[in-house]
């Protein structure tokens, strides 16, 4: 299970829609197909892709599956089920991205959970899931904040 912003997608070209007043939420996702592939977190999944069905799991709202779907596909990224929050849900990432993956987990084994936000990393952990933290972009405020405080991605 692989997150996406900051773990598959590298973000930071479109942080600067979040640090307008009001934010401008539709910049921030229309920009994310442009997005630039994260290295290592592409390599880390294709290489799980070689013993267990990837799936993915973002904080991003439903509205946003074609550009996303497009995104994976465009990057070489194998196909699997997008689980995404659904419209109108502003929980912190924390709380929504768990009780997400606790719902796709009935039924089925979780082998590894791939995120880069610390407080959801601990969220899965404190749920029993393995994680392994994606540290290789550098934390951006706007992003934590979006993730954590507004809950929107």
């Amino acid at each position: 299970m692989f997150d996406l912003d900051g773990t598959l997608t590298d973000t930071r070209h479109r942080l600067h829609h979040l640090a307008s007043s009001p934010k401008d939420w539709d910049g921030f996702f229309r920009a994310a197909p442009l997005d630039p592939p994260l290295p290592e977190g592409v390599a880390l999944a294709l290489r799980w892709a070689g013993t267990c069905e990837v799936s993915y799991v973002t904080g991003r709202p439903e509205r946003t599956r074609g550009d996303t779907v497009a995104w994976l596909a465009a990057h070489g990224l194998p196909e699997g089920p997008l689980w995404m929050r659904r419209a109108g849900d502003r929980r912190p990432a924390r709380v929504a991205k768990p009780d997400l993956l606790r719902r796709v987990a009935r039924g089925r084994t979780v082998a590894v959970v791939v995120d880069d936000d610390e407080l959801v990393c601990q969220a899965y952990e404190k749920a029993g899931f393995p994680v392994v933290r994606a540290d290789w972009m550098p934390s951006a405020e706007p992003l934590r904040a979006a993730q954590e405080d507004e809950g929107r991605t």
